[in-house]
């Protein structure tokens, strides 16, 4: 087996072609990884979610990072991580054309909302129940690719 460097290009193409990533935040020196569901346009990872633990820690902590894998075949992959910063799209006069984007790059892949939406008890109802945009605004990648 070798392992080599994907190029900018290369990692690109990998956040480019993939939907579901993991997510790495970190709040009061503790970390926390949860699966996310995503659509890549403008060099940033766009995300819907509901109020929960990674969006109070991503507040808390806006740097992040996301790990996209693109398994090939047995002991051959493709992985990709992206360091940024969490960025709220919130429903205020200013953000609504941010809004908008986000919704229309993930809309067009079937069942974009459930990753962020379904939570394994449903929680009770509240005030602050609404849905979030946020996107990931990518400030350094890395990949490697591994081949027999």
């Amino acid at each position: 087996m070798w392992i080599r460097t994907l190029s900018m290009n290369e990692c690109t193409e990998v956040l480019a072609g993939h939907h579901l990533a993991r997510l790495a935040c970190a709040k009061d020196g503790h970390p926390y990884v949860v699966p996310i569901y995503y659509a890549y346009a403008d060099n940033a990872l766009y995300c819907f979610s509901i109020p929960g633990k990674k969006i109070d820690w991503m507040r808390a902590n806006p740097l992040v990072s996301v790990l996209v894998e693109s398994p090939l075949r047995r002991r051959q992959w493709k992985s990709v991580i992206a360091d940024g910063r969490y960025e709220e799209l919130p429903e205020r006069i200013g953000h609504k054309r941010q809004r908008d984007h986000a919704w229309s790059l993930l809309s067009t892949h079937t069942d974009w909302w459930e990753p962020g939406a379904l939570k394994p008890v449903t929680p009770p109802l509240a005030d602050d129940a609404r849905h979030i945009f946020f996107r990931i605004v990518i400030e350094e990648v890395s990949g490697r690719e591994a081949k027999e």
